[in-house]
């Protein structure tokens, strides 16, 4: 019995090891055993000549523009606020301490312009679009957007709940932004857009009444609405449009990568979810203008 034993256990080895050498269907012969799935860190580590300084990771964002619920007390080194705990989740998992990241002030118009850029992601509430993609890349989306209005307490068009109650409105939004081309593409109203230099510009015409609403996105909104302009009003959310953010990187960048196996393994255990909830959820339910 014994030898018996022996000689199938001789057989089993034998076949395993034929079985490993036997060629695939490609005509490539297996190693035996599976190569391990390429990580963010992995990515990272293969492609370090192409970062902007050697051992760091250098994030854009505006500083003159930094505000809740994206990044709190202005302070985008805190990791509080949701782009904030993107950047640094996404640094972590590609193998950054901490400490190992550089935050440099990009400001946002020019964020997506052509040209070499001097950080090797941005993430400021960009949304990807077809034009922007032409001169610059994006990683995969961190957070599918909706766009939102805001009025002042008081206005003709504060409790409206359609888009035909809001045609005739004066609109504003800041220059650039995917806010001021859903006015001209979606609500398509009666009266050429108010555009602005920056969202603090659009705010103080508001104010002064030379326009009747803003558009901005939800998160935004809501803040501007709630917390930070007195007397200010949600009117509500608009119907998505399919619009989502994403990590701005200089063109070809290989980086692009590396960033979207990071965004896929916090999708994949839940950390994606997390953040958006623990940031964002008090912002979102908000009624939709139909």
């Amino acid at each position: 019995m014994r030898k018996w034993i022996l000689a199938l256990a001789a057989m089993t080895l034998l076949a395993a090891a034929c079985a490993a050498e036997t060629p695939s269907a490609d005509g490539e012969t297996p190693t035996g055993s599976p190569s391990e799935e390429l990580t963010a860190a992995d990515c990272a580590a293969q492609n370090e000549a192409s970062f902007f300084e050697t051992g760091n990771l250098t994030v854009g964002t505006d500083m003159d523009f930094m505000f809740p619920p994206w990044i709190l007390r202005r302070d985008p080194t805190s990791g509080k606020g949701f782009e904030s705990a993107i950047a640094y989740e996404v640094a972590s998992r590609m193998g950054f301490s901490d400490s190992e990241v550089t935050w440099v002030s990009v400001p946002f118009n020019s964020s997506y312009a052509p040209g070499a850029k001097d950080f090797d992601f941005d993430i400021n509430n960009i949304s990807v679009t077809e034009e922007r993609e032409k001169v610059v890349d994006f990683s995969d989306s961190y957070y599918d957007l909706t766009q939102a209005l805001m009025v002042l307490k008081g206005s003709p068009i504060e409790h409206a709940t359609t888009m035909e109650e809001i045609k005739d409105a004066i609109f504003g939004a800041q220059i650039g932004t995917t806010s001021l081309t859903f006015i001209n593409t979606v609500i398509q109203p009666s009266k050429d857009p108010k555009v602005f230099d920056s969202t603090s510009d659009a705010k103080a015409a508001l104010r002064n009444g030379k326009v009747d609403g803003l558009v901005l996105d939800l998160p935004t909104a809501y803040f501007e609405a709630y917390i930070n302009t007195p007397n200010g009003a949600l009117v509500g959310q608009f119907p998505s449009a399919g619009e989502h953010l994403g990590l701005l990187f200089e063109d070809g960048s290989p980086l692009v990568d590396c960033a979207n196996l990071a965004l896929s393994e916090m999708t994949a255990d839940g950390t994606l979810k997390q953040l958006q909830d623990k940031w964002l959820s008090d912002y979102l339910a908000v009624p939709v203008i139909q």
